[in-house]
């Protein structure tokens, strides 16, 4: 053990050392609340001026995070955020928890790694702890993070310290925190990999340590390819078993009931959410570099990115069945337009897709999303910008021809909405049903 190292576990021990996580967004937030839970003192970092007056003045960006927990992590006197870069000198750890998209023809974006590696650089000091949380490819730390850091003349193992750990956050569930889900650490040299060992040790309950950073980052990989795989194949399923008239949400409760040899999975609308429909791609990409065709997995990939299509397919076909109706000459309203239920994130969502192929299709389209007021500026979906909610009224409801349920939130009045709107489409099996409402609901 080198004297910074020795120096920065002692601080750890001593809930000493200050912590400086950059990016205070779905994944940088929670990770400071936990380390405030165990005393840390934590300066939170981000490029937006309008984020850090909010988060400073004790409220919270994100729904599942409420205003009084910001609160309390202010009044504490532990936490405070800010833009100015300058005061990484401040820390001794600094955590990366910035955006990994993909861009318009599925490349990695690594745009936001490198500009953040090089504001660490300028200022990075012997003894520092840097640590990337941000979901990319095997390679991305040891390949793109730690050569631009060491153009201070640092280097890794000897004067400062470097490791890799995936963030597994799954925001709105309430069963699971960040301090009670396992953190997986990697790095390439021993005293990093003690280092980031007891750091997350000292505020999450178990550490998973594995051999280098390439190895943590194809971790998060892994467990995302696998969701998006067998996601893809009950969407696959669903199709087919839709047109032969069966349910496949009762199939799937069937067979989940055997215990042994079989794990559920649900179909959707689509994929959304900042890993599972991208993360994917950056292994699929990283491949080609070693001659390697990841056909399992894109075509996973294909079968999810078109399920948009498909139900908007569903839409016009049960329209036409049932009202004679084209969907040039309906109006729909779209039901949730948040990537999951609970929250109030769009990022990838399916609905954004699903509203523009529906408006495309000559459809009067409009949403309801009681997390979503108003829609954001996305890059992909600009035209959608200020597209505001409708009031969930049942005047409101009776102008609309068709609802599609996109998004199951639980705080929805599910009866409400079958009850006066003539035709459901449900992507997400959550509408009650009952003989009386067998012939206006149907799946997708």
């Amino acid at each position: 053990m080198n004297l910074f190292q020795d120096t920065l576990s002692s601080r750890i021990a001593g809930r000493d050392a200050h912590i400086g996580v950059i990016g205070m967004g779905y994944v940088g937030l929670p990770l400071m609340l936990a380390a405030i839970g165990q005393r840390f003192r934590v300066t939170g970092f981000d490029i937006d001026p309008g984020r850090v007056a909010e988060l400073n003045a004790g409220e919270s960006p994100l729904r599942h995070i409420g205003h009084d927990v910001m609160g309390a992590a202010r009044a504490g006197g532990l936490f405070e955020a800010t833009d100015d870069f300058d005061r990484l000198r401040e820390t001794d750890i600094v955590v990366i928890c910035v955006p990994t998209p993909l861009g318009r023809h599925r490349e990695p974006d690594l745009s936001y790694i490198r500009a953040t590696a090089e504001d660490i650089a300028r200022r990075l000091r012997p003894g520092q702890l840097v640590i990337l949380e941000s979901t990319s490819y095997p390679g991305t730390t040891a390949e793109v993070l730690q050569p631009v850091l060491e153009r201070s003349g640092l280097r890794a193992g000897a004067d400062y310290f470097l490791a890799f750990s995936p963030e597994r956050e799954d925001p709105g569930n309430g069963r699971f925190s960040t301090a009670t889900i396992p953190k997986v650490v990697g790095a390439d040299d021993p005293g990093s990999l003690a280092l980031a060992q007891t750091f997350y040790g000292a505020f999450i309950a178990q550490t998973v340590p594995v051999s280098s950073t390439r190895t943590a980052e194809a971790v998060k990989v892994t467990e995302n390819v696998f969701r998006a795989v067998n996601i893809a194949l009950v969407n696959e399923l669903k199709t087919i078993y839709t047109r032969m008239g069966i349910d496949i949400f009762e199939v799937i409760d069937a067979a989940k009931t055997k215990p042994f040899g079989y794990m559920p999975f649900y179909p959707g609308p689509g994929l959304g959410g900042h890993c599972v429909p991208i993360d994917p791609f950056y292994l699929t990409w990283k491949a080609r570099e070693f001659n390697i065709n990841t056909r399992f997995i894109e075509l996973a990939g294909e079968i999810n990115t078109d399920m948009p299509h498909y139900v908007v397919g569903r839409v016009g076909e049960i329209l036409d069945g049932k009202r004679g109706r084209s969907l040039s000459q309906a109006r729909i309203l779209v039901v949730g337009v948040a990537y999951k239920r609970g929250v109030d994130d769009i990022r990838e969502s399916p609905a954004m897709t699903i509203i523009e192929l529906l408006q495309m299709r000559g459809a009067a389209t409009d949403y309801f999303d009681p997390f979503v007021a108003t829609i954001p500026r996305t890059r992909r979906h600009p035209n959608m910008t200020g597209l505001r909610s409708i009031n969930f009224e049942r005047e409101t409801l009776k102008n609309y021809d068709l609802a599609l349920i996109i998004t199951d939130h639980s705080e929805i009045d599910w009866a409400m909405l079958v009850d006066v709107v003539p035709l459901i489409v449900d992507t997400r099996n959550v509408a009650p049903k009952s003989p009386a409402t067998k012939d206006k609901i149907f799946g997708a």
